[in-house]
C-alpha cells in the first residue's frame, strides 16, 4: 500500500517572497491541499511540489504588477497565478475569472473571504463573457496556447495594456505563431521575461504582450 503524499513545507524564500504577507499565503497552501483533489484543482502528486511550482512560481509575476493596477486572471482555476499575486500585491485590484461554477464558488466562498482578500472578486464566466476593456493587466496560466489565450483575452485589456501569460521552454515558438494576430488583435509588441530569479531555482517565464 503506498503512504499518503505530503505536502511541500514552506520553503525558505516564501518569507523572501511574501514578507510579512507569509501566513495569509500558507493558509491558501493549506486551502488548496485540503480542497484541491476534490475539486480538480491540485492533483495529491503535486502536493510535495505545490509551494515551489505553484504558488510561488506565481506570486513572482506580481514583481510586474503596479500599485492601483486591474488585473484580470483568466481561467482562475485554483487561484493561480491570481492568488498569490494578489496576496503580494495588495495594493493591486484582481479579478478573477472562472467558467467552472464549483470552482468559483470555491473561491468566492473559501479562498477569498478565507484569507480576507479584500483587493479580489469573483467572475464566474469566460472569458468571452466579461467586461471588455476593463482591465490594465490580464494574465494567464495553462489556460490555451498563446494564439488561442489572444484571441480570448485581447478585448479584455484597456487601450495600452498588458497580457502576461506564464509559459514555459516553447514560449518563443507561440509567440512565432501568434505574430499573424498582430494586425487583427491590435497587439503592438511580444517580450519574453523571466521573473524571480533572485528567488527561484527554477524562474518563472512570462511572455508579456503589450496592446495598442
Amino acid at each position: 500500500m503506498s503512504q499518503p503524499l505530503e505536502i511541500e513545507d514552506t520553503p525558505p524564500e516564501a518569507e523572501l517572497i511574501f514578507g510579512d504577507q507569509l501566513p495569509i499565503a500558507e493558509k491558501y497552501a493549506q486551502l488548496l491541499a485540503r480542497d484541491g483533489d476534490l475539486l480538480g484543482l491540485i492533483g495529491p502528486r503535486e502536493l510535495p511540489k505545490l509551494w515551489s511550482r505553484h504558488i510561488l512560481n506565481s506570486a513572482v509575476v506580481s514583481d510586474l504588477i503596479e500599485p492601483g493596477q486591474s488585473v484580470a486572471d483568466v481561467g482562475s482555476g485554483a487561484g493561480l497565478p491570481g492568488i498569490p499575486m494578489a496576496i503580494r500585491c495588495p495594493l493591486a485590484n484582481f479579478t478573477l475569472i472562472e467558467p467552472m461554477e464549483r470552482r468559483a464558488n470555491w473561491l468566492a466562498d473559501v479562498v477569498v473571504p478565507g484569507l480576507g482578500l479584500t483587493n479580489v472578486r469573483i467572475l464566474n464566466c469566460r472569458a468571452e463573457e466579461a467586461p471588455v476593456d476593463s482591465f490594465d493587466v490580464v494574465t494567464a496560466r495553462a489556460v490555451s496556447a498563446l494564439p488561442k489565450l489572444l484571441k480570448m483575452v485581447s478585448d479584455l485589456v484597456k487601450p495600452s495594456g498588458r497580457v502576461l501569460a506564464l509559459k514555459g521552454a516553447k514560449a518563443q515558438d507561440e509567440i512565432d505563431e501568434s505574430k499573424s494576430l498582430m494586425k487583427k488583435l491590435g497587439l503592438k509588441d511580444f517580450e519574453i521575461i523571466t521573473v524571480g530569479e533572485k528567488y527561484l531555482k527554477e524562474p518563472t517565464t512570462v511572455v508579456q504582450i503589450g496592446l495598442l
